[in-house]
């Protein structure tokens, strides 16, 4: 029942700044074009209000109502939500929205979706400068890349660090640096300190799409991050920093090495060598 409250309050919060924003434009735009505005409504009011207020001097009386399906601006000289229409029986007044000229009017009307499109930029703005594009540069990528099949096949091998494709530097994985590797004649490599260098097949995007197979990925070194209590590793005495080496005498250097070896061999104790600081040890 809390967590439904809290969803519901969410929901209308969310939903509140939403119509604000929105009411808020055609309230300023209105003001601009010095035509009066007599209500400003968060939800709808029928028959009562919960709030309302109008300041001394003011033309505008802003509340909020109890049914929660949206919100308006009443504006004079136009029928709107409030369905007011005597007023639209008596001649047209200078501060009447139905007086102003036709561009005026327009840019009253459009004013809240020009606002609602201007405050969806803002919030992925800032989703985008809170959390934006996260990715890790291959010359950070010290364990190396994870190569499919197909690349393995024309000269690539699990742990090659890309450096550059016909000279041209490769920073991190991404579609465009998968297009200027296929692009290229060769591309140079990073392997155990020496510099290897790989010529690209003019058919190799053609091989990548046929088998479905994705180039590379980054390759993430087997650490342990934590031993689960009452696990076959918390028993053998693992833990947290330590770097798994092989299993069964099968390298597993990286997480997805690792996890090939263990679905190989589904429950059956095996031989663990690992690495704590600069000691190796061997564990079951």
């Amino acid at each position: 029942m809390e967590t439904f409250l809290i969803k519901t309050i969410q929901l209308l919060l969310s939903l509140s700044i939403l119509v604000i924003f929105h009411e808020f434009g055609h309230f300023i735009f209105a003001r601009m074009f010095k035509v009066r505005v007599e209500k400003f409504y968060l939800f709808f009011d029928p028959w009562f209000s919960l709030f309302k207020f109008k300041p001394k001097n003011s033309y505008t009386e802003y509340g909020i109502g109890w049914l929660p399906f949206g919100g308006y601006v009443k504006i004079s000289g136009m029928i709107d939500e409030s369905m007011d229409r005597e007023q639209m029986s008596q001649p047209p007044k200078p501060w009447e929205f139905r007086s102003k000229p036709a561009w005026q009017r327009l840019l009253i009307m459009v004013a809240g979706v020009v606002f609602n499109f201007i405050l969806a930029v803002f919030i992925y703005s800032m989703i985008i400068y809170t959390w934006g594009t996260s990715y890790i540069p291959f010359k950070n990528a010290y364990a190396g890349m994870e190569y499919c099949e197909s690349a393995k096949n024309i000269g690539f091998q699990n742990g090659d660090i890309p450096l550059s494709a016909d000279g041209v530097d490769l920073n991190y994985m991404s579609s465009e640096t998968l297009q200027k590797i296929v692009d290229a004649k060769e591309v140079k490599v990073l392997r155990d300190n020496d510099t290897v260098t790989i010529e690209i097949p003019k058919n190799f995007m053609l091989r990548l799409i046929d088998k479905e197979e994705l180039f590379a990925l980054y390759r993430i070194p087997s650490v342990v991050f934590e031993a689960s209590p009452n696990t076959g590793a918390a028993r053998a005495g693992l833990q947290k920093g330590d770097h798994i080496e092989s299993i069964d005498g099968e390298k597993a250097s990286s997480l997805n090495e690792m996890h090939k070896i263990l679905e190989s061999k589904p429950n059956t104790s095996v031989s663990v060598v690992y690495s704590r600081g600069s000691e190796v040890k061997t564990t079951e």
